[in-house]
């Protein structure tokens, strides 16, 4: 049985699209990078971690795979993870205007016996954004609980300039690399 060690409603979904029956692990893991980690290695961390505490919550289900991921922004090798308030993500918006920024995606896979790791990088390019944009956007709501402080699949994606890599990735699932890792599991995907 396929396990989600995620609270993400986004990542529930991409998922969802592959068509395999999964269960959900709530999990509540502090994030925080280390002082000299870099940022995809913490990314890989913490996708890691995700992992093994789900695979803790159901080892006793014979044949138990679980996944976790994480998704982060990245921009001059700053992590901008979720905003705790407005003036954050409004903080954040206005260092992404104008400029490229990289999304790591890691995606870990585990089971009793075995564990394997797929990462997704993708370049996004934000275009300039005013400040009625970004108070605009701050007002959807959107925001919260999103790394970078923003959602490429609702209404930030007019704002949007370039994207090179995975759509998916930046929503927080990358399926190409995640079916990848489930077809090794012997899963259906």
């Amino acid at each position: 049985m396929l396990h989600l060690a995620s609270r993400s409603p986004r990542r529930a979904e991409l998922l969802a699209r592959l068509g395999l029956d999964f269960g959900v692990i709530d999990l509540d893991l502090p994030e925080q990078r280390g002082a000299d980690e870099a940022p995809a290695d913490y990314v890989r961390r913490v996708a890691r971690e995700k992992a093994g505490a789900g695979l803790l919550r159901v080892v006793a289900v014979p044949g138990a795979v679980v996944l976790g991921a994480d998704t982060e922004v990245i921009l001059d090798d700053e992590v901008f993870g979720k905003p705790a308030d407005a003036t954050v993500a409004a903080a954040m918006l206005r260092r992404l205007s104008g400029r490229m920024h990289e999304v790591v995606t890691a995606v870990s896979v585990v089971s009793a016996g075995r564990e394997l790791q797929a990462v997704s990088r993708s370049e996004v390019t934000v275009a300039p954004l005013g400040d009625d944009d970004i108070a605009r956007y701050l007002a959807t709501g959107e925001w919260q609980g999103k790394a970078g402080a923003y959602a490429i699949q609702g209404r930030f994606e007019a704002h949007i300039a370039h994207l090179s890599g995975s759509y998916s990735g930046v929503m927080g699932l990358p399926l190409h690399e995640t079916v990848g890792l489930l077809r090794q599991f012997g899963l259906p995907a």
